[in-house]
């Protein structure tokens, strides 16, 4: 009887060492799908613009706080710096602070395509970054995926299209219509976020997630100041309600879910995250019918389908799921996680 508990033992850790990664991953997913909610709020009471400047710049306090915690904390327990003086090389600094450019282009060009189209459409459509992903990576980081991965990718982005069909039979013929501008800049909007996964990915090994989190902020936030600046009167909210959604949406949204995302990025591969990514339009468009009575036609439930059904064969090819980079450096937080 002694002989099989301890026989036991040994795989406890690793049931849990492999089920932690999912549940970071659902849980960032939770955070992500209330991002279309709390924009359609905040943008009817201030621009796209000032609605993502005041994201950014609170999510960077949040991500700022939590890191001076972490090296107090850190410093009074090891009596020692929490970080060595270390240079890195000309190549890892570019990529970081395209992290922040690609950041700020993505955030920016979504939230304003959620003031021309659907909650549904916009999420839809700007979740068509599993393919500008998974093409930049077998393009230029020589990143190899399964059969099984592409067709689940190609069933879910199929789906993903579904999801806003239905919107775009009803628009105008005309292209420079408002739901047809604010699908294309959706799609727009998803190329960066691929941009934005793939550079992450390659500097995980480099750098810890709140080093990254930190100046994807306040890189991202100086790059937005001058535009907001220039193109907005009202820079900040004017009603408790309006702080409380950009609030909302600087501590659930960025904080906490894409702040869970960099962090499964040292697992899990930028194609396999941003394909999971793809169960937002399926979140957002039962809560946009529910709140904002977007109707749900029969399109739209194929695509949700088909976007399950992907997801789910893809998550059957396990070497495409795993990132090809070298195990990231851990940050005091990660290491007592």
């Amino acid at each position: 009887m002694v002989e099989n508990q301890l026989s036991l033992t040994p795989e406890k850790p690793n049931k849990a060492a492999n089920i932690l990664p999912i549940i970071i991953v659902v849980t960032a997913l939770l955070a992500l799908s209330s991002t279309a909610i709390f924009i359609k709020i905040a943008v009817s009471q201030m621009s796209a613009i000032t609605t993502l400047f005041n994201r950014l710049w609170i999510a960077t306090i949040i991500f700022g706080l939590w890191s001076g915690i972490n090296q107090a904390r850190t410093q009074i327990r090891d009596d020692e710096p929490i970080l060595p003086k270390q240079r890195y090389p000309i190549k890892e600094i570019a990529f970081l602070i395209a992290v922040g450019l690609v950041h700020v282009l993505g955030r920016l060009c979504w939230t304003w395509s959620l003031t021309q189209t659907g909650a549904a459409n916009a999420n839809a459509l700007g979740s068509l970054n599993p393919l500008f992903t998974t093409l930049g990576g077998w393009l230029f980081f020589g990143q190899i995926f399964g059969r099984k991965f592409i067709i689940g990718l190609i069933l879910a982005i199929v789906g993903a299209i579904g999801v806003g069909f239905e919107d775009l039979l009803h628009s105008d013929n005309n292209i420079t219509g408002d739901a047809i501008t604010g699908d294309a800049v959706a799609v727009i909007s998803s190329v960066f976020y691929a941009a934005n996964f793939l550079l992450i990915e390659q500097i995980r090994n480099k750098f810890s997630t709140l080093t990254i989190l930190v100046w994807r902020c306040v890189i991202g936030t100086s790059l937005m100041i001058p535009v907001v600046l220039i193109f907005e009167k009202q820079v900040f909210p004017v009603t408790l309600s309006g702080w409380l959604v950009v609030f909302a949406l600087a501590a659930i949204c960025e904080a906490l879910g894409h702040g869970l995302i960099v962090y499964s990025l040292k697992t899990f591969s930028s194609g396999f995250i941003s394909l999971l990514l793809l169960l937002n339009p399926v979140i957002v468009a039962i809560v946009a019918w529910i709140l904002f009575s977007e109707n749900l036609s029969v399109f739209n439930l194929l695509g949700l389908a088909l976007i399950l059904g992907g997801i789910y064969l893809a998550t059957s090819n396990k070497e495409s799921m795993k990132s090809n980079v070298n195990t990231p450096i851990q940050s005091p937080a990660e290491s007592e996680s």
